[in-house]
């Protein structure tokens, strides 16, 4: 009955009242069913009659929250729900792994969210149950993306790094929006041969609506719906009803998001245009052996995918390291006299050089370690009735590893609060067996471009502290200007907020190297 408006069925008039009443029923019941197991879940805040957990579930800073959690009930794993709905919070690292990893026929799948379906995203790859058409996307993005093919693109990457260096030197003051243009550019070339020219590229800007409204809809306790699903029958209208046409608007911006760019392809395959992309291989493919409906869906899926996920998370990287260099001078110090040793100020760094520079490497692995841009990763789901640390875990249950708490972990980061490169290398300056970036994921559903994301950032931080001294700004009268630390929760990113800095480059021969370098 619930696949049709259920205010053509009831009448709007009583459409509050029929919704209570069910929300009701499936309290009471998911209360009885529950009642007997209360006691073996893991720990967490005690819930209330009906309800549970349902006002307890944050809706900004989870990853701090749920550590909160975790300390205060004396747990590495935390509990909360509501109306059956069972969330479970890892906050430590080798629970993680025995569930994500050696468990992983178990909690592979994700959970069904409901506001998924209502924005349209249930083509996101990232976002697929279990199963075979999830394999199928996999499949295609370990050919693609796996750390040999990863090397196609580092000719992309390095064009539009040196590109936003450029810009850097000629508007120091927009480095947010350089940071942006490199993030996006990079990721809709690579999967659409699509050379963004500006931040007002009208496929840019769907893709942000899109990611921007929709992402903050996803979390436990960011929209009604995601709880009582039920919620997403009523009307627009309908007073209350915010979450909902927030999800209109988020699917008129997707959709745009995906036709842009395809039509862009198409066109360009016709003209013979296209130049090599993820795309524009596939639809070349389709010519010359001939493909089927069902792959053609699984590559524009993927596309899409990873434009949305891969920019997102470098812009808040980029951000995130921005703001470090300029609370730690001392840190750029030593990186640039690393990176001084070996261009010996001759040249911009290349990818071969990663090897050669160990601090450069230690501050990649810091960044991702004191700010990871997910703070909480995509959460899993417990395909079946589970039991860890004696802690009962039912099927189905929301599991998320919480990354916040396990890369400020003082056991294993004494001061994790701290911003420490020299934590990644030992005694003699080399690189510890430490190189594992949990912001990428656990498991099978561990990122599976992690080898592209991780050489952008590499890339990007050295060719910045190899060109420019990023400083503190100062105000009119030769004073700093203190760096205000605040970040902005978007729901599935931790972005740092804008900020004043200096930049500036650090020789004219710099300025030379760069010019030549975007002239290419």
């Amino acid at each position: 009955m619930f696949n049709i408006p259920i205010h053509l069925v009831f009448g709007p008039v009583h459409v509050g009242l029929v919704l209570l009443v069910l929300v009701l029923l499936k309290g009471v019941l998911a209360s009885l069913l529950s009642s007997k197991k209360r006691d073996s879940f893991p720990p967490g805040p005690p819930g209330r009659f009906l309800i549970g957990n349902l006002f307890d579930f944050p809706a900004q800073d989870s990853g701090k929250v749920y550590e909160e959690w975790g300390r205060k009930y004396n747990s590495k794993i935390v509990h909360a729900s509501t109306l059956g709905n069972h969330v479970i919070v890892v906050n430590d690292l080798d629970v993680a792994d025995e569930l994500f990893e050696r468990r992983a026929s178990i909690y592979s799948d994700r959970p069904h969210i409901p506001m998924v379906d209502v924005l349209g995203w249930g083509w996101n790859s990232a976002l697929l149950p279990y199963g075979q058409t999830w394999r199928d996307h996999r499949k295609v993005a370990q050919q693609n993306f796996n750390k040999n093919a990863a090397k196609a693109y580092q000719p992309i990457q390095l064009r539009k790094v040196r590109r936003m260096l450029q810009g850097l030197l000629d508007a120091p003051d927009k480095s947010a929006a350089h940071n942006k243009m490199l993030s996006v550019s990079i990721t809709m070339e690579m999967m659409y041969g699509y050379d963004v020219q500006s931040l007002d590229d009208p496929c840019i800007h769907a893709a942000d609506k899109s990611i921007e409204l929709g992402t903050k809809l996803l979390t436990p306790g960011a929209s009604l719906i995601n709880v009582f699903p039920i919620l997403r029958h009523i009307p627009v209208w309908f007073p209350g009803a915010t979450a909902l046409r927030t999800a209109a608007e988020t699917v008129h911006w997707t959709q745009e998001m995906q036709r842009i760019p395809m039509e862009f392809v198409t066109r360009a395959m016709n003209e013979g245009t296209a130049i090599p992309s993820l795309l524009s291989n596939f639809l070349e493919r389709k010519i010359t052996e001939g493909t089927t409906a069902y792959e053609e869906d699984v590559v524009k899926s993927l596309a899409y995918t990873v434009y949305g996920a891969a920019s997102d998370t470098t812009i808040a990287a980029t951000g995130s390291f921005l703001y470090l260099m300029t609370l730690h001078p001392e840190v750029q110090e030593k990186g640039q006299a690393e990176l001084d040793k070996l261009l010996k100020g001759q040249r911009l760094p290349e990818f071969d050089d990663r090897i050669s520079l160990p601090y450069i490497e230690a501050i990649y692995r810091e960044l991702m370690r004191c700010q990871p841009p997910l703070r909480m990763a995509t959460p899993h789901a417990a395909s079946k009735d589970d039991v860890c640390d004696g802690f009962f875990i039912p099927e189905g249950s929301a599991v998320f590893g919480n990354v916040w708490a396990m890369t400020h972990d003082e056991n294993k980061y004494p001061e994790p609060s701290k911003f420490k490169p020299e934590r990644f290398l030992n005694e003699n300056g080399e690189l510890n067996g430490d190189d594992r970036t949990l912001a990428y994921g656990f498991g099978r559903r561990v990122c599976v471009g992690k080898s592209i994301a991780s050489s952008t950032m590499w890339i990007t931080i050295a060719s910045i502290l190899a060109c420019f001294d990023i400083r503190k700004a100062k105000d009119k009268f030769g004073n700093e200007i203190e760096v205000n630390g605040d970040y902005e929760d978007l729901g599935l990113i931790w972005r740092k907020k804008p900020f004043e800095c200096s930049i500036t480059p650090r020789s004219d021969k710099v300025k030379q190297l760069i010019e030549e370098a975007a002239s290419m």
